[in-house]
């Protein structure tokens, strides 16, 4: 008889235990997918910038060579317009997708602080331990990019966007001076034409991307937002 009252009893918590462990297992999986997948995007983009990078500095050498060899003469104007017009269209494919990647990448620090928060949600004591967050917000976001302070300005200036959008910029320049060039324009034309292609392409470049990160947190609805100051910091800050 006493069994037979006590086996309810235990069996409630075995049922919840078992419950909770495969929410956890469940959300460490899907965890472990959004890293790889990071990782892979982030490797894949690396790949794709020092190809370009690769390609621009073959593609300057071999007209200073071609140059040398032909001082000037026969073909060298519609070679130089080619090598500078395929490395126009290879950076421009290539800051495009550099900048979907970082739009990606965005997206799976998000979902990884959401399951944080789902970690949260299962066992409240493990929260001291983050540094990362447990909010899926723009805030959230900002914090597990950099635990231990706000950075400013230097995250847009040292980014790869930035650095594609800089040499994309100077390459479509080159090859807007050129075009003057060879079409009998003096330089200071061909200077002036090549600085506001490079500008015009950096701004729209530029003006694209923050509208695209503008325009995601304009639409995503946070399941979690940031709500108290990091508690590891000296000020919350």
């Amino acid at each position: 008889m006493g069994m037979s009252e006590a086996s309810p009893l235990d069996d409630a918590p075995t049922e919840s235990d078992a419950m909770l462990s495969r929410r956890a297992q469940i959300l460490a999986t899907e965890h472990w997918g959004l890293l790889a997948a990071r990782g892979t995007a982030q490797s894949e983009v690396l790949t794709r910038i020092t190809i370009f990078l690769t390609l621009v500095s073959a593609g300057l050498v071999t007209i200073g060579l071609l140059r040398q060899a032909s001082e000037f003469a026969g073909g060298f104007a519609t070679a130089m317009l080619a090598i500078l017009a395929f490395l126009c269209l290879i950076g421009f494919m290539t800051v495009v997708r550099v900048m979907n990647v970082a739009e990606e990448d965005m997206m799976y620090v998000v979902a990884m602080n959401r399951l944080r928060g789902a970690y949260v949600d299962l066992d409240p004591g493990v929260q001291k331990y983050f540094l990362a967050a447990i909010a899926d917000d723009q805030d959230g976001m900002k914090q597990t990019y950099s635990f231990l302070r706000r950075r400013g300005p230097s995250v847009l200036i040292g980014s790869s966007s930035m650095l594609l959008f800089v040499v994309d910029a100077c390459v479509w320049g080159l090859f807007g001076g050129a075009v003057v060039t060879v079409s009998g324009g003096s330089v200071g034309w061909a200077v002036a034409v090549g600085a506001a292609a490079g500008l015009a392409l950096f701004g729209g470049l530029f003006w694209y991307s923050g509208y695209g990160y503008v325009s995601v947190w304009r639409t995503y609805i946070p399941r979690r937002r940031t709500g108290t100051p990091r508690p590891f910091l000296r000020g919350g800050r």
